[in-house]
């Protein structure tokens, strides 16, 4: 897999990334990724830790998780410990036969062929466990094209050891993504460019690729999101007819791509939790889609609270 700390692009002729995330719940697909943004440039209820990644500092961002201060474990989930005792795993479609057993993604401690991944154990779209399955042959590495077999959540995918694909098409192709590594993830490390998120799933601790708001150098289907002090690149699941400016939205990727979901008294007219927003330059400020009915671009961060660099990050809402 992509050794730590090397820089890599997109493609679609984008730049390096960058990271964010409020809440994406450890879901494929289905939207559930937390409440509305204010102006303070907080997303979700979490706490941080820093950490260094070959001379670069990185975040570990906890969402919308708990951790027992004595035990250690998070969201409820406890790492298997030592190397996993269990028989080469068959692939056959979306189902494997032989023993799936839990493992741990820090560690990767599944027999030797076999890899460490998430995947929903009730057959549905949202991460709830982890398992060893096969390495690809030919595997992908981080930032590299992926394809999954089987639903979304399955985890049969060819991304190499340490790496899951995600950011899928209806095609199911995607991109690999590290897992975080470490001991755990108060200490856990990324590659250049992401940083460590747990979801409320409490399963894989996964390196989110983070992102310029005002480029939205994510890759295809995905959205540039605020988390805290750093913005990362989450799935896009506004749906082809919602999104736009104005329009309700209850979870944070609900809008498109260069919009956030906004509180509802910072959108004229909303009558929902939240609303969408145009993400905005205050150096350079645009005409907001609903500048009639009193929208202008106001800053995102609260005075003195923006991090180094996002400044001038704003939305179009009312001051």
């Amino acid at each position: 897999m992509a050794s730590r700390g090397s820089r890599h692009a997109w493609g679609r002729g984008c730049g390096i990334a960058a990271l964010a995330l409020v809440g994406f719940g450890g879901c494929v697909g289905d939207g559930k990724e937390s409440s509305a943004t204010g102006a303070s440039g907080s997303t979700s209820e979490a706490t941080s830790s820093s950490g260094t990644t070959d001379g670069m500092t990185g975040t570990a961002t906890a969402v919308s998780t708990t951790t027992d201060a004595s035990s250690g474990t998070t969201g409820g989930t406890t790492a298997t410990t030592g190397p996993a005792v269990c028989e080469p795993v068959e692939t056959s479609g979306e189902e494997t036969a032989g023993c799936p057993q839990t493992c741990d993604t820090f560690t990767q401690d599944c027999p030797e062929g076999q890899k460490c991944t998430i995947w929903a154990n009730d057959g549905g779209n949202g991460w709830n466990d982890q398992r060893c399955v096969p390495i690809d042959p030919t595997p992908k590495q981080a930032f590299e094209p992926c394809t999954v077999q089987g639903s979304k959540s399955s985890g049969l995918d060819d991304c190499d050891e340490g790496l899951y694909c995600w950011y899928l098409d209806e095609s199911n192709a995607g991109y690999c993504i590290a897992f975080c590594t470490g001991t755990d993830f108060y200490d856990a490390e990324c590659p250049y460019p992401s940083v460590c998120v747990i979801d409320g799933s409490g399963v894989g601790p996964r390196c989110i690729p983070t992102c310029e708001p005002l480029l939205q150098d994510c890759p295809q289907g995905a959205t540039c999101l605020p988390s805290h002090d750093a913005w990362i690149c989450l799935e896009d699941n506004s749906g082809p007819y919602s999104g736009a400016d104005g329009d309700p939205c209850e979870f944070v990727d609900a809008c498109d791509p260069g919009i956030l979901c906004a509180e509802a008294n910072r959108v004229p007219g909303c009558w929902a939790s939240g609303c969408c927003a145009t993400i905005c330059d205050l150096n350079s400020p645009i005409s907001c889609p609903l500048k009639g009915e009193g929208a202008e671009c106001v800053p995102f961060y609260a005075m003195g609270e923006a991090p180094p660099g996002k400044e001038n990050i704003g939305f179009c809402g009312l001051p």
